[in-house]
């Protein structure tokens, strides 16, 4: 039977070689996710939409940074966390950049595709967060992956009620609001991992002391 190796060549245990078959899985997801989201927030002019997609490319990054930390040293996995923590932040403020530009002169946005789009979504997640939650354990990397997919399945949710909204009220308004909650949620997200990565640090000093 041939042995599971990372990228470098190193032979991986069973637990580690679990770890980057289903964080292999949950990069393809989001990475199709986030795909589809920004031509169809591009097509139904939708802030939320277009920022659910960078969350995912977001995401789609953690777990390509997490799949390089799954059998390294505690200390290459805390630099990995941290990496995604910022990476999440610098994705809300583009977003609320983008969030500012369509106030000021952007199209209505179409709700029954926000809707949609955000259904596909969330039933995607779900799986996401099966896989992961199902060999999450203590791994920083891991928990950081988890709070992602977390705020992706709440930010999914309220573009629903947001599309909604567009659809009732004929405006743009509920898109753009939501625009600015969902990079809110995207900037705590990278809060939380950062918390979570110095946690690890300091755990990981206590111990090699």
């Amino acid at each position: 039977m041939s042995e599971d190796r990372d990228d470098e060549g190193h032979n991986l245990d069973a637990s580690q070689a679990a770890d980057r078959r289903i964080l292999w899985l949950v990069l393809l997801i989001n990475l199709g996710q986030s795909l589809a989201g920004v031509t169809v927030g591009v097509w139904a002019s939708s802030t939320a939409v277009i920022g659910a997609a960078l969350d995912n490319l977001a995401d789609a990054s953690v777990y390509g940074v997490s799949l390089y930390a799954v059998g390294r040293t505690p200390a290459i996995k805390v630099r990995a966390a941290r990496l995604s923590g910022w990476l999440l932040i610098g994705l809300s403020v583009l977003l609320l950049v983008e969030v500012l530009r369509r106030f000021f002169g952007g199209e209505a946005a179409i709700g029954p595709a926000m809707m949609a789009m955000a259904a596909v979504n969330a039933a995607l997640n779900l799986v996401c967060l099966h896989l992961l939650k199902r060999h999450q354990g203590e791994d920083v990397n891991f928990k950081a992956s988890a709070i992602f997919t977390n705020n992706d399945s709440i930010v999914n949710l309220a573009i629903v009620l947001s599309g909604a909204l567009v659809l009732w009220l004929d405006s743009n308004l509920p898109d753009l609001i939501l625009g600015v909650i969902v990079a809110g949620i995207a900037a705590n997200g990278g809060r939380e991992i950062l918390a979570e990565a110095a946690e690890a640090g300091e755990r990981s000093n206590a111990n090699s002391a």
